[in-house]
């Protein structure tokens, strides 16, 4: 019997209503193994509904009650990582230690949420003017909403809901129809620790679903993470209507190798940035960009490691690259290979065609790495999110520079280099809101924020950390003047407030 994953809404299973579902697929075996319930308007909003009503309450409750649920839950989560890490590699594909990896860094914002206190603290100035104080507070405010993608269906959540609920919001979570079930999971894993009904809650579903929460009044911020035209397309509309918005898009994310590199330190980077998770990553590299002489012996190097990469089910052991998402996806990915020699580049390795024994019907795709790729091609051009790493040649640091520079894209990026003037220009002066040094995957901590620039980023605030908080609060000052008990009531005075 085929596993059908429904909506969860105030507090409990919601069973779908509309008669719409959507097929989950395993993608090491092609097999339909599930059915989720697509929400209509009318679910999406019973949804809101729940939040706002539990926004009464939540939304006035202590933050020692609100870091209780929040402590309780980081212990179910721990508890469960291999449970949830098993339904994200049965339906997205990952390895389990990807998908291990995953809850551990959604488990980061977990435990920023849990000291929240620290972050809410507000601001007091005493005695601005004869007796009066000004303090700063910041506030929940209200429903908020979360849009998330495929491709790590339970991290991108956590970095939304815990600091959302935490600082007093009430969430409604519209994750990914492709992988849906570590989503309810987290929700139980909620209610088990004692979050009030109503608090979360999670709605599936296609552009129905995402469309009524754009638009819907109650409805007062929305977090998105996706490719650029969807970022585009969220923040544009619920802007419209008046909401907050941080619509996280696409990249192209260059790692920039200098002469002076370590190029075996170099090659492994880049194989474990372009490769892991099957490149189905915002901050995978996908351009290595080689200044120099050095191009033809980091190719070399590059392709030694990716020809040893174990590719099979995530469920295996053996397995270091899984499948990709979906076959439709598969057959683009492979598009960009199939077409990237009449576009002048060279393929050196060509996953296209790569199949895995006794799995025949699964979305398989091998390594591809492309070099001496002309910025012209659609291969660099096109956020490919798939095992396919294109590299560039530069003469000079100048050159590859404005080769970073002149990408739409602004996410993350890296350079490599044992020259430290180098990498300090280099920070300074690539368009880019992430940088690593000697670091291919800059990921920030919990603790700093993450989010691009460019078409990376639609919105004023980067996700998670300070930047996080402050999107899911909003300030309010308040200025105070008490009386002296021993003053005598000095009458109406219809003049300018004297400060002094």
């Amino acid at each position: 019997m085929t596993k059908i994953v429904n909506h969860w809404i105030g507090g409990k299973t919601a069973e779908g209503a509309s008669g719409t579902h959507g097929p989950v697929t395993n993608p090491a075996t092609g097999e339909v193994t599930t059915k989720v319930a697509f929400a209509s308007v009318e679910e999406v909003d019973a949804a809101v509904a729940a939040a706002k009503e539990a926004f009464r309450t939540w939304g006035q409750s202590s933050l020692a009650q609100r870091t209780s649920v929040l402590f309780k839950f980081r212990a179910l989560l721990d508890a469960h990582r291999d449970e949830i890490a098993e339904l994200i590699t049965a339906e997205h594909g990952k390895v389990h230690s990807d998908a291990l990896g995953e809850v551990a860094r959604g488990l980061e914002i977990v435990d920023l949420a849990c000291g929240i206190n620290v972050q809410l603290k507000g601001e007091l100035s005493t005695q601005v003017a004869s007796r009066v104080d000004v303090a700063s507070i910041r506030q929940p405010l209200g429903v908020v909403a979360g849009i998330t993608p495929f491709n790590f269906p339970a991290m991108v959540p956590m970095w939304m809901f815990p600091l959302a609920i935490a600082c007093g919001n009430t969430f409604v979570l519209k994750p990914s129809e492709k992988d849906p079930s570590a989503s309810v999971r987290l929700a139980e894993l909620l209610a088990e620790a004692g979050l009030p009904e109503g608090v979360f809650n999670v709605v599936h579903g296609d552009k129905v679903a995402v469309d009524r929460l754009l638009e819907h009044p109650d409805v007062k911020a929305v977090s998105f993470v996706g490719s650029t035209p969807i970022a585009r397309y969220i923040h544009t509309t619920a802007s419209a209507g008046g909401k907050r918005v941080q619509a996280l898009g696409g990249a192209k994310n260059h790692m920039l190798v200098l002469p002076d590199a370590d190029l075996d330190a170099a090659a492994d980077a880049a194989v474990s940035a372009a490769y892991g998770s099957a490149g189905e990553r915002c901050m995978a590299i996908s351009a290595v960009v080689a200044v120099g002489a050095i191009g033809d012996e980091l190719v070399e190097k590059i392709r030694e490691r990716a020809e040893k990469i174990k590719i099979g089910p995530g469920d295996d052991p053996a397995s270091e690259m899984g499948p990709l998402i979906t076959a439709t996806h598969r057959d683009k990915v492979a598009s960009y290979v199939a077409g990237a020699a009449d576009e002048g580049a060279e393929v050196v390795l060509d996953g296209t065609g790569y199949t895995v024994d006794g799995h025949e019907n699964g979305h398989w795709i091998g390594i591809s790495l492309l070099d001496k790729v002309p910025t012209t091609a659609k291969a660099y051009q096109d956020e490919i999110f798939g095992p396919v790493l294109c590299v560039l040649r530069a003469d000079t640091y100048e050159e590859a520079l404005d080769i970073v520079n002149a990408s739409p894209y602004g996410n993350g990026t890296a350079i490599f280099t044992r020259d430290g003037g180098a990498a300090r220009r280099f920070q300074l002066e690539v368009e880019a809101g992430m940088v690593g040094v000697n670091v291919p995957i800059p990921v920030p901590v919990g603790y700093h924020s993450f989010g691009g620039w460019k078409d990376s980023l639609f919105g004023d605030h980067h996700i998670y950390g300070n930047d996080g908080t402050h999107f899911y609060t909003r300030g309010k000052v308040v200025t105070t003047r008490w009386p002296d008990p021993a003053d005598a009531p000095s009458g109406v005075d219809l003049g300018f407030p004297r400060n002094h």
